[in-house]
């Protein structure tokens, strides 16, 4: 009976070291989560401007957001779109890199975006279609590797715009960010959340993972004629 006692007892100190382990390593774990996620957004943030006070860029890069089946583009879409042609009419860039999702052709992100920038009055030359812009990481990458930008406007929402900046900042990309929040967006806090892991995934991917894009594909100048990028 006493050796099956101290049998338990040895059993109950092991799963209590274990647990204090564990208790150790998710406090280290969100400690880290946090502290990456305070420092990018900080970072991200103080290159976020005004309108007036946004530099000269090669290329006003939209990043991607929900379309409909009918080709129609969301209200977060349509606002980030309605920002780059703002910008673009007022002469901060003269092209567009419209990047988001076209795995497949029922479900095409940047043909929507160019159509609609198109009926706005940009010249089909000006706006260059990134394809498989899958994420903000494969977003950026592809700008510099792809397009061959060194100085961009990034448009996109404040959630998500201080994560895009610092991962094109990362990559050696001078990038500065536009916010387009012109209303309260649905799901907006379900995205906001969502944001807390995915600026620690693209803290590891830039400094430490390193991993390539979905697709990657040859080189093509954003001064050159965006209908090049025409073709998926």
């Amino acid at each position: 009976m006493k050796q099956v006692k101290r049998k338990i007892g040895k059993m109950l100190r092991s799963a209590a070291r274990c647990l204090r382990l564990l208790a150790l390593a998710g406090f280290i774990g969100i400690t880290s989560l946090l502290v990456v996620n305070e420092y990018v957004l900080r970072t991200g943030h103080t290159h976020i401007l005004p309108k007036t006070e946004l530099p000269q860029a090669e290329a006003l890069v939209v990043l991607g957001a929900s379309v409909f089946s009918n080709g129609k583009v969301s209200d977060i879409l349509r606002d980030r779109l309605d920002t780059a042609y703002d910008l673009y009419t007022s002469g901060k860039a003269g092209r567009i890199i419209v990047s988001g999702d076209h795995a497949s052709d029922e479900y095409d992100e940047v043909n929507a975006m160019k159509n609609y920038l198109m009926k706005k009055g940009v010249p089909d030359e000006h706006i260059f279609m990134d394809h498989a812009g899958f994420s903000t990481y494969d977003s950026m990458y592809r700008a510099k590797a792809v397009f061959q930008a060194k100085k961009i406007i990034i448009v996109t929402q404040d959630y998500h715009l201080k994560r895009a900046i610092y991962v094109a900042r990362a990559m050696g990309i001078e990038a500065v960010g536009a916010a387009p929040d012109k209303q309260d967006y649905r799901d907006i806090r379900k995205y906001e959340a969502r944001e807390v892991l995915a600026r620690t995934k693209d803290f590891l991917n830039v400094h430490v993972l390193k991993p390539m894009p979905e697709q990657l594909g040859e080189p093509l100048p954003v001064s050159s004629d965006g209908r090049l990028t025409n073709d998926k």
